[in-house]
C-alpha cells in the first residue's frame, strides 16, 4: 500500500477521522472473495490505485466515504466487472443494514449486526425518562468497564483504574469476552444489580415459603434468576397440624411462584426465570415429573428431577425405590425405580421436561461442603449453589481467540486473566438485591462463573468437525488451559486481597493447598443474547444452522449465513444467492449437492449430530468445570423415547452434573422452525429455517434469559 496523502476523512455521521486506507483494501478483498479471487497481492494493489486517485480528485479537502466507494467502484470496473459488481452489491447491503438500524434508532459505534443491535435496544442500552435511548454500544461497555474498574480502589489505593477500565473496555467492545445480562444492564446504572444467578430456600412453613416468594420478586425485578429445590415441602395430602387441615404439596406451591413471575418484569426488561427441583425420593415425585405436560403449567420454571447414584442403580437392577416423606423421614411406600425413570424419560420426550439433576456429583465437587449441601441449582442447571448464594457470570468468545487456523494460547490466556478479574471486581461493585445474598456471596465464598461461548465457530475455524474425536480432544485442551489460568488468576488475586472468607474448611484448605480468591472459577453457560451481541454460537451448542431467517423485528425478516461457511463458499468457488437460500431452506448441506465433501464433514448442525456426541462434549467440559455446564441435546422430531433414555444414562455414566434434552416440536411455541415446519404461531416459516431475534442455539423452546 502506498502512503496516502489523505490522512483524515468524513464519516457518515458528520465525524471526521483519521483515514485507513487498509479499510478500502479489506473491502476490494471481499468482493475478490465472492469471485473466487484469493489475492490479497491484488486487493492491496487495486486499493493502492483507490488511494491514489483520491489523493489527485481531493484536491486538499477532506473526501467522505462515499467519494471513496465511488473511486473504488471506478477502479475495479475498469480492472474487473464481476469484482465491481460484487463491491457494488456489497455497498448495497451495507446500505441496507445502516438504514435498518436506523429504524431501529440506534446509533452503531462498533459496526455490530442488525440482530445484534435490536438485542441491544430492546434489553441493554440506557434511556432516559421519556423511554429515548441515551447511550451507543461503545458507549454501554464504557459505562460497565468504568463501574467495575472503580472496585479496584478498595483494594488498592493506588491502582491503575484507568487502566483497568481501558482494558476491560477493550476486552469487551471487540467482543472477545462479555458478562452476563444483569452486569450489562445495571453496572454503572442506578438499579446496580450485576448477578444472574441465584438459589433461594423453600423452607417447610407458610411464612417461609411466601419470604422466599417476596425475596424471587426482589431478585427477579433486579435482573436475576432465580433456582428453588421444593424437596423439604411435606406432600400433598400430609398433615397440617396447626389448622388440622391437609398440605396441598409442593406442585402447588410452584404454580404460585410461577403466577408471581409471570407478572413480574426483570428491570423492567424482561420477565424471570426460574428452576424448580424435586428429589426423587419425595412422595409427590410422580406429580412434578408430569407436572408441565399440558405445555401450559409452570411456563416459567425449567424443572429438573433431582436423582442420586442409588436411585440410578436401583434403575439399572429393576429395584424398588422407597419415596420418603421429608416432614418426618418416614417411608410412605416404594416403587419401581425402572417405572419412575421411564416416566421421567417419557415426559421429556414428550416435553422437554424434566431434566435431570445428579446430586451426588454436584457434592462430589462442593467446594464448602461444611457449609451444606447443594440442593438447588440456577435456571439454566449450570451453577449448583446453596441457599442465598448468588454467582456472576461472564463468556470468552472463542471464535476471536483463533488465528490462522490455531488456538492463539497467549490471547487466551490474557483474556482469561482480565476475565478473572473483572468477575472478581464485580462483585464488589454490586448492589444485592438482599442482605443475606451479600453476605454469603461477598462476605463468604466469592464465587465467579468464567464460560466459553463461540465454541462451535472456534472448531469450524479449526478444521475440526463437531461430532469427532479431534472436537473432544481439543475441547479438552481449550477448557482444561482456561481452567489452569483461571485458577492460577484466581490465586493471584488472593495473594493481593485475601482468599474468600469462608476458605477455612473448603475443600481447598489442606496442607500445600493454594489460596483462592473465588470459591468456584468456571461455569459453562447458555450464553443466549450475549452471543448474540458477540456474534457467535452459542455456549458450548453446536451450529443450529449454517444459513437461516432470522425475524429480526416485526416486518423485517434477514437472511443470515454463518460468516466463516460463507467465506470457505467464496474461497472455494461454490458460493452463490442460490446456494445460500438453499441451506436455509434445510438448515443443514446434506441432501445440497455442489458442496465439496470435506466441508459437508467440516459445518455440521444440530440436526447432523448424534445424541451420543452432544453428551460427550458436555462431559469434557464438565470434567474441568468446578461449576456446571449448560447444554441442551437437541433431538429431531422422530427421536424415541428410547433415545432420551440413552442420553440420560450416558450422562449419569460420564460424570455430568446434570442434563436436559429437547425434541423438536414437543412444544407449541419454539424460538426455531425448520423448514415445511410451519406452526400457528409462525406460519409464514415453512420455506426456511427461521429464528427469532434472540435465539443463538441450544434449548428451542425459548431463549437464555442470561
Amino acid at each position: 500500500m502506498v502512503e496516502p496523502g489523505i490522512k483524515r476523512i468524513h464519516k457518515r455521521d458528520g465525524s471526521v477521522v483519521d483515514f485507513n486506507p487498509e479499510k478500502i483494501e479489506a473491502a476490494i478483498f471481499k468482493a475478490l472473495a465472492a469471485t473466487g479471487i484469493d489475492n490479497e497481492a491484488l486487493a492491496a494493489a487495486l486499493a493502492g490505485r483507490v488511494v491514489a486517485i483520491l489523493g489527485e480528485r481531493a484536491g486538499g479537502e477532506v473526501p467522505s466515504v462515499e467519494q471513496v466507494q465511488d473511486i473504488a467502484e471506478e477502479v475495479l470496473m475498469k480492472d474487473n466487472p464481476n469484482v465491481a459488481r460484487a463491491y457494488i452489491l456489497y455497498r448495497q447491503q451495507r446500505a441496507d443494514v445502516r438504514r435498518l438500524k436506523g429504524i431501529i434508532g440506534v446509533r452503531d459505534d462498533l459496526k455490530l449486526g442488525i440482530n445484534a443491535i435490536k438485542v441491544l435496544e430492546r434489553r441493554y442500552l440506557l434511556r432516559d425518562e421519556s423511554g429515548r435511548i441515551v447511550e451507543t454500544p461503545a458507549q454501554l461497555f464504557r459505562r460497565v468497564a468504568k463501574a467495575v474498574a472503580a472496585a479496584e480502589k478498595k483494594f488498592d489505593p493506588s491502582a491503575d483504574v484507568k487502566g483497568l477500565e481501558q482494558g476491560f473496555f477493550e476486552m469487551m467492545s471487540r467482543l472477545e469476552f462479555l458478562p452476563n445480562t444483569p452486569t450489562l444492564m445495571n453496572a454503572g446504572a442506578p438499579l446496580g444489580q450485576l448477578s444472574a444467578c441465584f438459589v433461594l430456600p423453600v423452607e417447610d412453613s407458610i411464612i417461609g415459603i411466601f419470604e422466599t416468594l417476596r425475596d424471587m420478586a426482589v431478585i427477579h425485578q433486579s435482573g436475576g434468576g432465580t433456582g428453588f429445590s421444593f424437596s423439604r415441602l411435606r406432600p400433598r395430602g400430609d398433615i397440617v397440624r396447626s389448622t388440622r387441615g391437609v398440605a396441598s404439596g409442593p406442585v402447588s406451591f410452584m404454580r404460585i411462584f410461577d403466577a408471581a413471575t409471570a407478572v413480574m418484569k426483570q428491570g423492567g426488561k424482561r420477565r424471570g426465570a426460574n428452576m424448580g427441583i424435586l428429589n426423587a425420593d419425595h412422595p409427590d415425585i410422580a406429580e412434578f415429573v408430569g407436572a408441565k405436560s399440558d405445555g401450559v403449567t409452570l411456563s416459567n420454571f425449567n424443572i429438573s428431577a433431582g436423582v442420586t447414584d442409588a436411585f440410578m442403580e436401583a434403575v439399572a437392577r429393576g429395584g424398588k425405590w422407597p419415596l420418603v416423606n421429608p416432614r418426618n423421614g418416614q417411608e410412605e411406600r416404594a416403587i419401581s425405580a425402572a417405572g419412575l425413570f421411564e416416566m421421567m424419560v417419557n415426559n421429556a420426550w414428550l416435553t422437554g421436561d424434566p431434566g435431570l439433576i445428579f446430586l451426588d456429583e454436584i457434592n462430589r465437587h462442593n467446594p464448602t461442603p461444611g457449609l451444606g449441601r447443594f440442593e438447588a441449582t440456577n435456571p439454566c442447571g449450570e451453577l449448583p449453589l446453596l441457599p442465598y448464594e448468588s454467582c456472576n457470570l461472564g463468556s470468552i468468545n472463542l471464535s476471536r481467540m483463533v488465528a490462522d487456523g490455531r488456538v492463539d494460547w497467549p490471547k487466551l490466556e490474557r483474556t482469561v486473566n482480565l476475565a478473572v478479574r473483572f468477575l472478581d471486581d464485580v462483585i464488589e461493585a454490586n448492589v444485592f438485591p438482599l442482605p443475606a445474598i451479600e453476605k454469603i456471596t461477598r462476605q463468604g465464598n466469592r464465587k465467579i462463573g468464567l464460560g466459553v461461548m463461540g465454541f462451535a465457530d472456534a472448531l469450524v475455524q479449526l478444521g475440526v468437525p463437531y461430532n469427532s474425536e479431534a472436537a473432544l480432544q481439543t475441547a479438552d485442551e481449550i477448557i482444561r488451559f482456561i481452567r489452569e489460568k483461571a485458577v492460577a488468576a484466581s490465586t493471584g488475586l488472593a495473594a493481593a486481597r485475601g482468599a474468600f472468607p469462608n476458605f477455612k474448611g473448603s475443600i481447598y484448605d489442606r496442607p500445600g493447598g493454594a489460596r483462592r480468591r473465588n470459591a468456584t472459577v468456571l461455569s459453562i453457560a447458555p450464553t443466549g443474547t450475549i452471543s448474540i451481541i458477540a456474534g457467535c454460537s452459542s455456549g458450548i451448542e453446536p451450529l443450529f444452522a449454517l444459513a437461516f431467517v432470522r425475524n429480526v423485528m416485526e416486518g423485517t425478516r434477514l437472511l443470515e449465513v454463518n460468516p466463516v461457511f460463507e467465506q470457505v463458499a467464496r474461497r472455494r468457488g461454490f458460493y452463490s444467492r442460490e446456494l445460500m437460500e438453499e441451506v436455509a431452506r434445510e438448515g443443514t448441506l446434506r441432501g445440497i449437492s455442489g458442496v465439496p465433501d470435506d466441508v459437508r464433514k467440516l459445518f455440521v448442525t444440530d440436526w447432523d449430530i448424534e445424541p451420543e456426541w452432544h453428551v460427550r462434549m458436555q462431559a469434557v467440559f464438565q470434567k474441568y468445570t468446578d461449576n456446571s455446564v449448560s447444554k441442551t441435546v437437541n433431538l429431531p422430531a422422530v427421536a424415541t423415547p428410547q433415545e432420551v433414555r440413552r442420553v440420560y444414562t450416558l450422562a449419569h455414566e460420564l460424570k455430568c452434573k446434570g442434563i436436559t434434552v429437547y425434541r423438536y416440536g414437543s412444544k407449541k411455541q419454539q424460538v426455531l422452525t425448520l423448514a415445511g415446519q410451519a406452526t400457528d404461531e409462525a406460519p409464514e416459516a415453512g420455506g426456511f429455517v427461521t429464528a427469532e431475534s434472540e435465539f443463538s442455539g441450544g434449548c428451542l423452546a425459548g431463549t437464555c434469559p442470561f
